[in-house]
């Protein structure tokens, strides 16, 4: 029994706290949220007990439905945006000595030391009409008159790209690091021009980082609500406000509850595409 104890003792050390707390900040709000979407909407608010499947027929209404549709499109258009950025950025720090390679990636990583809130307004500075960006412009004549870069899509969008980007760099640049350089020496002996090397050789090797990186980008981008409300005026509306809107203002914490299921479900369905696509839950875990 001894031995069994000793055996199981470092076992336990390491799992009972993970455990604990998955089950304490992830089973549990998730079994709260999945029950209360089944419940009926208090007088004042709140939660009132009774089981009713309004709220899930409620999340296919067809306004809702058009703010998900939306919302897919501007998380997509901020993740390719994010990879063209993104992989030419990578790709050029990965050939670079280790020390060049450490101030680059310490670059991207340090802004994560600041709230993201403080980032978001002093983009709003930089971006408003009489801001340093429109300043500049109209300083050279680029432009006649101030761009409307906030308080609208165009903002929001320049706001998730800011705030995704190093999701989508940090992937990449584990996955370019680790692309073997004798495959590229070999393509070149071979005679295959660069272009042709990297279409055949880098891209699909570093296409795990791709699809890991847009996974991290893809899925935050859809609840990010507090950057369409900064940048986008509260102009643009996400499925993130949709379900803030709900808890918060409507006070309809059951619908609220059922809409979060439904990001949960597209959530799941991305992560199941990408293990399908032969993507490693280790790339998503190891950031």
């Amino acid at each position: 029994m001894k031995r069994k104890s000793k055996i199981n003792a470092p076992f336990l050390t390491m799992v009972l706290p993970v455990s604990a707390w998955m089950i304490l900040f992830v089973a549990i709000p998730f079994l709260y949220i999945f029950i209360i979407s089944f419940m009926k909407k208090g007088t004042y608010g709140g939660v009132k007990l009774g089981f009713t499947l309004e709220n899930i027929i409620g999340v296919f209404n067809p306004l809702y439905l058009k703010v998900f549709a939306s919302s897919l499109l501007m998380a997509a258009l901020t993740t390719i945006i994010c990879v063209i950025i993104a992989y030419p950025f990578t790709y050029f720090i990965a050939k670079k000595t280790t020390i060049k390679k450490t101030v680059f990636m310490a670059m991207v990583v340090i802004p994560f030391l600041v709230s993201s809130l403080i980032r978001l307004f002093s983009i709003i500075n930089l971006l408003r009409k009489d801001g340093i960006v429109n300043s500049f412009l109209l300083d050279v004549g680029l432009i006649s008159q101030p761009l409307q870069l906030v308080y609208n899509k165009t903002g929001a969008m320049i706001g998730l790209v800011y705030i995704l980007l190093p999701f989508m760099i940090l992937p990449l640049y584990s996955s370019i690091e680790k692309l073997d350089k004798s495959l590229l020496e070999a393509c070149s002996d071979l005679g295959a021009k660069p272009v042709k090397a990297f279409m055949r050789v880098t891209l699909p090797l570093t296409m795990p980082g791709v699809f890991a990186g847009s996974i991290l980008v893809f899925i935050p981008a859809l609840g990010l609500f507090f950057v369409t409300d900064l940048l986008g005026g509260s102009k643009t509306q996400l499925i993130g406000n949709l379900i803030r809107n709900q808890f918060i203002t409507a006070r309809n914490w059951p619908l609220g509850a059922a809409l979060s299921l439904f990001l949960i479900l597209i959530t799941l369905a991305l992560v199941w595409l990408y293990q399908k696509s032969g993507g490693s839950m280790d790339e998503l875990g190891g950031i």
